[in-house]
């Protein structure tokens, strides 16, 4: 990978970490200001429930955050960049979510060509909560 390739993987991955982490719509809106100043499109989108029961929806809503939001267009390319990358994400934490709850923030990030989703959640039971972030990248076409 050459190295301007690189950084806008990097540049639309730290965007989707950003927004992510964000705790109200008040920071949400600030970060996604900041971003777009340097060419990052950012969405958000909470989520939870029990950890089986909800994946299709987390997948559902970071394809239509990123819709709603202008990230990627309309079209089963970039809807499956958006959603392969979440599913990743939620597969590789679902050996320690099964059978307990999960909720959290999905962040997805474009810089280009580039698109990245995040997703910063909280796994476990009543006020027992394990803390995990996850996060993919995939390339699709020109911005």
């Amino acid at each position: 990978m050459d190295k301007a390739q690189f950084q806008g993987s990097k540049t639309a991955a730290r965007g989707a970490i950003k927004i992510a982490l964000t705790e109200t719509r008040a920071e949400e809106k600030q970060v996604k200001d900041e971003l777009a100043q340097d060419g990052v499109f950012v969405a958000a989108v909470d989520f939870g429930g029990e950890a089986l029961a909800i994946v299709p929806k987390i997948i559902e809503r970071a394809v239509v955050a990123a819709k709603r939001e202008g990230i990627i267009k309309d079209n089963h390319a970039e809807e499956g960049a958006i959603a392969g990358a979440t599913h990743e994400i939620i597969s590789r934490m679902m050996s320690s979510a099964i059978g307990l709850n999960m909720g959290g923030k999905i962040g997805i990030a474009r810089y280009g060509e580039h698109v990245c989703v995040a997703v910063f959640c909280a796994i476990g039971m009543i006020h027992l909560d394990d803390v995990t972030i996850g996060i993919a990248h995939r390339a699709v076409g020109g911005y």
